[in-house]
């Protein structure tokens, strides 16, 4: 079954490089000349959560600058990362317990408050990225709903958000998701493919027990680094009677690798004639 997209994932790196460039100011320091990142709701002096709360108050103050959907979604992963770790420190007996244990409370309660209050902002969203993440990662059915009214249309018209439509219909309609992940294919540039769709199109097929398929889309996997069996392995999952097969297909999958590479893949690649 295939993986929901995370969304915008930021790293730790990159978000610390963001302070680099608003004058050498600590957390702290930006936290006193910004009231409105509300640092005081995220228990500053404990030094449990420390990463994921400088990650969580730098981007807020991108979200200041830039208060776009795309920014909001990301803030909802950094105070959901935060959330999960208070929820362990939380665990952790201090030595001063009744003080810095009602803290941890105090941050956890305000942390499920922002959660609440971004998925709120969102709303009113028209964007089908945000509609997506709220489909996926909220449960929001009228977000489904909305996003699913946009199939068919061009504003669904990027390999990412084909993918994301795919998600839908794995477990509903396995030709129709065949189809979807070949249109994501076929808008992934620059090679830029997303694994999730690669390893989605072997197993659909080995489900349908079209082997040949399967075997291909493996080997194009594996050609963009995903982990698969090794060759024996392989071997004895397909087990073609005729062992030329194997360098045949191998040829197939090198020429869509190639064209999913370039940006020019189509599904005419693949021989109609394979079982």
């Amino acid at each position: 079954m295939m993986k929901r997209t995370n969304w915008l994932v930021a790293t730790t790196f990159s978000l610390l490089l963001t302070g680099c460039f608003e004058g050498n100011l600590t957390t702290e320091e930006l936290c006193e000349k910004n009231p409105e990142l509300r640092c005081e709701q995220l228990n500053m002096s404990d030094g449990q959560c420390r990463i994921p709360r400088t990650n969580l108050v730098w981007h807020r103050f991108e979200v200041m600058k830039a208060p776009t959907e795309a920014n909001k979604v990301q803030e909802y992963k950094l105070v959901a990362d935060y959330r999960k770790c208070l929820e362990l420190a939380s665990q952790i007996t201090p030595i001063d317990q009744s003080a810095l244990k009602r803290q941890r409370f105090n941050a956890l309660v305000n942390s499920i408050d922002e959660l609440e209050r971004i998925v709120n902002d969102l709303q009113s969203t028209s964007e089908p990225s945000t509609l997506y993440f709220l489909w996926s990662q909220t449960g929001d059915n009228n977000a489904r709903r909305r996003f699913l009214q946009m199939e068919g249309t061009t504003a669904l018209d990027t390999a990412e958000l084909q993918f994301a439509l795919a998600t839908f219909y794995t477990t509903r309609d396995q030709e129709k998701t065949i189809t979807i992940l070949d249109k994501a294919l076929s808008l992934t540039q620059d090679g830029k493919v997303n694994p999730e769709i690669l390893k989605s199109m072997a197993s659909i097929h080995q489900g349908l027990n079209r082997k040949e398929r399967a075997y291909i889309w493996t080997m194009v996997a594996k050609r963009f680094d995903v982990q698969v069996a090794s060759e024996k392995n392989l071997k004895v999952m397909f087990n073609f009677s005729d062992a030329s097969k194997y360098d045949s297909l191998d040829d197939i999958a090198g020429n869509v690798a190639k064209a999913i590479d370039k940006g020019r893949y189509h599904p005419s690649l693949i021989p109609t004639n394979l079982e």
